[in-house]
């Protein structure tokens, strides 16, 4: 079987190399070659050696998750259902602005957390994307969107780099108003977090300046707030945060987000206190998706500024986007405006997500894809309503 090469960040690329009897340069080559160009054919990479390329042919692949449909919507977001085997798939969602391009990545194949307003959720878990169906993601929307640099690769074979060099931007990124996709978010299928060595691999070849170059500020982490792995990302690989906090109190979230009842909102609340000693931005966003008559009062508002208090933090405000058998609704408009209003005149800025892809199932909390549950879950739900 050959070894897909997305799978290695640089030091597994410098690893590869040097198994192969190159120079550890050839790994930043390499990575030039199929991040920044695009490109899958040995063939074509031309500053590489023929023995060599000859021999990536015989042992290696560049090979992303294959496209099973593909869909835009009217507002130009647009999606793509990637297969995942054994009949399961899972989905990747572009959304273009005017001022910056967001893909939304998903990590993996469902989510095994049952967030009571999610349509992921709802389906259950089949399994971790592997890194190479993680950044594949990222690097089949380049060429899918043709936001690929074809001269970026240095031509001179023989020329020796700073294999070492930290090359990770920590400000905005010299090349990040160029690209087509200038943001990056963890936002889709999955728990980051409960699929952590896999998500911290991408992560670095996304921040890799011999890769996508992305600066850590444009690149978001959402988790419901697993707070061991909240740790160990601040340590290890400190991107932008934003946390699904949903409710304002533990009895409420211990509902609709049932890892609170592990975690509850005084420990994750720390945990982000410690994350922005590391984090590249000076505060962590709040997800709070707007449910009707559950989340959405004034009273409930005023208590979510008490317990943010503590935390440097924006709050996003995220209408609830409905999937069959949820058994929420949307809060209306004067509902989320009254909510806001209390917000900021605590102080805090608050912002509403703009609904963006209904129209293909693209918004937030819809994504579906298509799983194999591992978990029973949706038997266990029949068998409890019957």
């Amino acid at each position: 079987m050959k070894v897909n090469l997305l799978d290695f960040d640089r030091q597994g690329l410098i690893a590869h190399s040097e198994a192969m009897g190159e120079r550890a340069f050839r790994a930043q080559q390499l990575l030039q070659w199929i991040h920044q160009c695009g490109e899958s054919d040995f063939a074509k990479m031309t500053n590489l050696a023929k023995s060599y390329r000859a021999k990536l042919a015989d042992t290696a692949e560049v090979a992303p998750l294959p496209i099973l449909s593909d869909s835009t919507a009217a507002d130009g977001t647009r999606k793509w259902l990637l297969g995942s085997g054994s009949g399961n798939a899972i989905e990747t969602v572009f959304i273009p602005e005017t001022r910056r391009g967001t893909l939304c990545i998903s990590s993996q194949v469902g989510c095994a957390l049952e967030c009571a307003f999610c349509s992921t959720g709802a389906q259950g878990f089949n399994r971790n994307l592997s890194v190479a169906e993680i950044i594949g993601q990222l690097w089949l929307a380049n060429r899918e969107l043709g936001a690929l640099d074809k001269d970026e690769v240095d031509a001179d074979a023989d020329a020796d780099v700073d294999v070492d060099a930290d090359v990770h931007r920590d400000g905005d990124g010299a090349k990040s108003g160029e690209r087509i996709i200038s943001n990056v978010v963890m936002m889709g299928m999955g728990e980051p977090l409960t699929n952590f060595r896999n998500v911290v691999t991408a992560l670095r070849i996304m921040l890799d300046d011999f890769a996508y170059g992305l600066s850590r500020r444009r690149v978001t982490l959402s988790t419901s707030g697993v707070v061991p792995e909240m740790d160990r990302l601040a340590r290890e690989c400190p991107v932008a945060l934003a946390v699904s906090l949903h409710a304002p109190d533990d009895a409420l979230r211990d509902r609709l987000v049932p890892i609170n009842k592990r975690y509850p909102i005084r420990e994750l609340l720390a945990a982000c206190v410690r994350y922005l000693e590391h984090a590249p931005r000076n505060f962590v966003m709040f997800e709070y998706v707007m449910l009707a008559g559950v989340n959405d009062s004034v009273e409930q508002a005023r208590a979510l500024v008490h317990t943010v208090s503590s935390v440097p933090c924006k709050i996003n405000l995220i209408p609830f986007n409905s999937f069959p058998q949820s058994g929420f609704v949307r809060s209306s408009p004067d509902a989320v405006r009254r909510f806001s209003d209390v917000l900021h005149q605590a102080g805090l800025v608050a912002t509403t997500r703009k609904t963006r892809g209904d129209d293909i199932d693209a918004a937030c909390g819809q994504l579906a894809g298509q799983v194999e549950d591992k978990t029973r879950r949706v038997i266990r739900r029949l068998k409890a309503v019957h």
